[in-house]
């Protein structure tokens, strides 16, 4: 998220219409009150608007028009007359009425539900809408045309002269106000691509290839080509919750929509030759993620032919103060409504005042050429596609021509020209260097390839290192690269030692997407954190380099690691790897915790370090997730996937003085969940068993958390090592509201803060061998075995846009050893 925020920021430091009307304006009610959600259009036109919740609008149009006509439910009907072409700053004035239209039926306040029309319109809508569309034929193929811009915006004189742009006044030699908000602008980015989609609906499949792409110039930047991935995502109007930056918004077309909007049937026409209805809606409630707007629906088919979304100034969204959303249909064999045209605007800035400046990102994608009924064999749509084939980021001029579904106005095509002269400018290089360290954590060194990092692990702190500093490097050739080296180096000023750590890994097939990998690491860690082993030579976790922890942060352990596997992905999003390690762990801290075991074969009957040799069979499941790149690391796009892992371990005693033999069988299933207006539960789900007896560093240690962080995942009112176990079963839920209860409360509202629950629980035991193996240790050995150890917290979220803070309950096991009943957690970060 935070890679998120800091592209947004870049965008900092980027159209001339060919409007021929513009209007702006605020409405007012008698009294000097602002009319929230008042119907404004150009009159004898469908072209329209509704005012925000301060009552201002802004609209442009290609047409000419001479009246605009503002109207809402329980006021005269208003027309100004519109003397010129750009007409700013109308302040209407609406004079009630005790008089009702004799062509529409019009509601006022929170709206009925029982008798109103447009509620009768759209219960048809709902029994119609899987009629409509694609899903009327057994195959279809359409080409798509996606153009994705990024704009700076809310420019004035003061910014053009500031410090920030001194030396860079160029860039605003060709500014435009923006047809939705009013804003001047400045293009800075530009992203197009073409598809050529099939599908099937008997088939249930979907297949879209990539025919080109062509971006103004950061094709090559890892954070902003996934942000720009990941910020525009599908979305059908019919579902019941659009998902937009994370956060489940209603759709005025849901089913549960009558729950939270005021619909009212404004008016009927006839539109492409089709009569249509045209209905206005609104939120019954503020702060609550919903939109305003209208749409227009045909009389017969009930498919919609025209709608816009606009998402409420008082929405608990971070970061982003507007978003608009415009579709349009076309008719097709006189009864199926296709999609023609699909516009969102996206306004991010720091907070939601009119005069803030920010950041557009608007995404606009074309469909055409549709065909029906054309069926491909099944082969077709197994047959991988290649979606970053040199071809298509190659495409000439001639091919977009041809492709280019909707024109490129004057700004948008010097934005290509723009970021070549910016990428010359020194100091435009500079912003670009410092944003692009704090969104990816690593400094580019693009002369010799490398990336010096990740910055946020430079510093940390453990009772065995005292203050530790770490710096790394990666090599970085581009986000595709088949191969990547990377290592570090750390220093503890208490033990006065060295550290190390270095890995590599190599892209040998990218279809099979078959990597080998392989890496050392020679440190000081925190066991235990997870329950899920894993071999990552450079892992390390926040454990052991947090600077504030509760309680004393002693049980540490001195790691020798060395690994090797390979992996290969047979089946989309199905990962299987098979691999070996070596490791020896001793404790770092003898005197306060102890890794000794019982040894017959040790001069002294005990041993202290182990030594383990282990083979891994390891199978992940992640259905539906999404990646950029090919390269040997690719990038998530989404988080709104499952994630199934099974892990077998076997550990052998004698090669290589290894020291145990044993079997570890784990499994683990994850999955986020979207209660449609009620937020996101994630849930986790583990279990697992070791066959054998093993010593207390292979044994699986319920993850505790005596950091002042808040981690999934973990138990943070349990200590490091306080439970230990060799079979285990953990569950975690951890369900985040979005604002939807405080949202309720009148005094709370305007906080935009948000509510988090969990509860999470693990039962586990330890067997009389395993005990008795371990018992030289110098802490106690328990398992939850009696019944299971829980706990449960409450959290609030979003407190000034980037803290959050949790609120930790023990739910029993009050008489362990320095039982902690309750603590405090928190973590920061930019959400939306």
């Amino acid at each position: 998220m935070i890679k998120k925020f800091f592209f947004v920021l870049f965008c900092f430091v980027s159209v001339l219409n060919f409007a021929q009307t513009k209007v702006s304006g605020v409405v007012l009610d008698e009294f000097g009150e602002p009319v929230a959600f008042a119907n404004v259009l150009f009159k004898n036109s469908t072209e329209g608007t509704i005012t925000n919740d301060d009552g201002r609008f802004y609209m442009e149009s290609d047409n000419n028009h001479s009246v605009l006509q503002i109207s809402f439910v329980g006021y005269e009907t208003l027309d100004i007359p519109l003397t010129a072409k750009v007409t700013y700053k109308i302040e209407a004035v609406l004079k009630e009425s005790g008089e009702q239209l004799d062509e529409v039926v019009i509601f006022s306040g929170k709206l009925s539900k029982k008798n109103n029309p447009a509620i009768d319109i759209l219960k048809k809508i709902w029994a119609k809408k899987r009629e409509n569309g694609l899903r009327k034929y057994k195959q279809y193929e359409y080409d798509k045309y996606e153009k994705v811009e990024f704009d700076l915006n809310t420019i004035d004189s003061a910014l053009i002269k500031s410090k920030m742009f001194r030396g860079l006044e160029f860039v605003f030699d060709d500014l435009d106000t923006s047809r939705v908000t009013g804003k001047t602008y400045l293009p800075i980015f530009l992203n197009e691509t073409f598809h050529k989609v099939n599908g099937d609906n008997v088939l249930g499949v979907k297949k879209e290839k990539l025919q080109g792409s062509k971006n103004s110039g950061f094709s090559n930047n890892q954070a902003i080509t996934a942000f720009v991935e990941d910020l525009y995502s599908d979305y059908d109007i019919y579902n019941n919750y659009l998902k937009f930056f994370d956060k489940s918004f209603t759709s005025p077309l849901s089913k549960t929509g009558v729950d939270v909007y005021n619909y009212a049937l404004a008016d009927s026409a006839f539109i492409d030759n089709k009569w249509c209805y045209n209905i206005i809606y609104y939120p019954r409630r503020k702060n609550e993620l919903t939109f305003k707007g209208d749409f227009w629906v045909n009389d017969s088919t009930y498919a919609i032919k025209k709608i816009n979304l606009e998402v409420t100034k008082s929405a608990n969204i971070n970061w982003v103060k507007e978003i608009y959303i415009e579709q349009e249909f076309d008719v097709v064999n006189d009864s199926v409504f296709l999609l023609k045209r699909d516009y969102m605007l996206s306004d991010f800035s720091l907070n939601k005042k009119e005069s803030s400046k920010g950041i557009y990102g608007k995404r606009t994608t074309i469909y055409n050429n549709y065909k029906f009924d054309i069926p491909k064999d099944k082969k077709f749509y197994k047959q991988s596609v290649d979606e970053y084939s040199p071809e298509a980021f190659s495409r000439d001029d001639t091919f977009w021509t041809k492709n280019r579904l909707e024109r490129l106005n004057k700004d948008e095509k010097g934005v290509y020209e723009l970021l070549d002269t910016l990428k010359t400018v020194p100091k435009f290089k500079s912003y670009y260097n410092i944003v692009s360290i704090l969104g990816s954590g690593y400094v580019e060194i693009d002369k010799w390839n490398l990336d010096i990092g990740d910055v946020y692990s430079v510093f940390g702190y453990n009772d065995a290192e005292g203050v530790r500093v770490r710096a790394g490097a990666r090599t970085y050739f581009g986000q595709n690269d088949p191969w990547r080296v990377e290592g570090y180096l750390a220093y503890g000023f208490d033990d006065d030692k060295v550290k190390h750590g270095i890995s590599a890994k190599w892209l040998v097939d990218k279809k099979s997407r078959l990597i080998i990998s392989g890496g050392h690491r020679q440190d000081i860690e925190q066991l235990g954190l997870s329950l899920t082993a894993t071999n990552d030579v450079l892992g390390r976790s926040i454990a052991s380099s947090s600077v504030f922890t509760v309680g004393s942060n002693d049980r540490l352990t001195n790691i020798d690691l060395s690994a090797f596997s390979i992996e290969v992905e047979p089946v989309n999003n199905l990962r299987l790897r098979v691999g070996n390690s070596y490791r020896k762990l001793s404790s770092a801290l003898p005197n306060a915790f102890s890794l000794d075991y019982v040894d017959a074969e040790s001069p002294t009957g005990i041993s202290s370090q182990i030594k383990q040799l282990d083979f891994t069979t390891t199978l992940i499941y992640t259905p539906g997730k999404r990646t950029i790149g090919y390269g040997v690391e690719r990038k998530n796009i989404n988080d709104e996937y499952s994630t199934l892992l099974f892990n077998y371990s076997k550990g052998f005693k004698g090669p290589m003085d290894s020291d145990f033999d044993y079997d570890k069988v784990q499994f683990s299933y994850g999955q986020p969940w979207q209660i449609g207006g009620f937020g996101r539960l994630y849930s986790t789900v583990e279990i697992g068993k070791t066959f054998g007896e093993v010593p207390l560093g292979l044994l699986n240690v319920i993850p505790g958390n005596q950091t002042l962080f808040s981690i999934y995942n973990t138990f943070p009112n349990l200590d490091f090592y306080e439970f230990v176990t060799d079979t285990y079963a953990s569950v975690h839920l951890e369900h985040n509201f979005n604002g939807r209860l405080f949202s309720r409360i009148p005094f709370m509202r305007k906080l935009n803060l948000r509510e988090i629950v969990g509860l999470r629980g693990v039962w586990g035991e330890l067997s009389s061998e395993n005990i008795a193996l371990n018992a030289p240790t110098n802490i106690p050995l328990m398992a939850p075995s009696d019944q299971m150890y829980w706990e449960y917290s409450f959290g609030i979220g979003n407190i000034f846009k980037i803290l959050r803070v949790d609120f930790n309950f023990r739910g029993n096991y009050f008489d362990n050893p320095n039982a902690r009943p309750f603590s405090i957690t928190g973590s920061f970060g930019f959400n939306f």
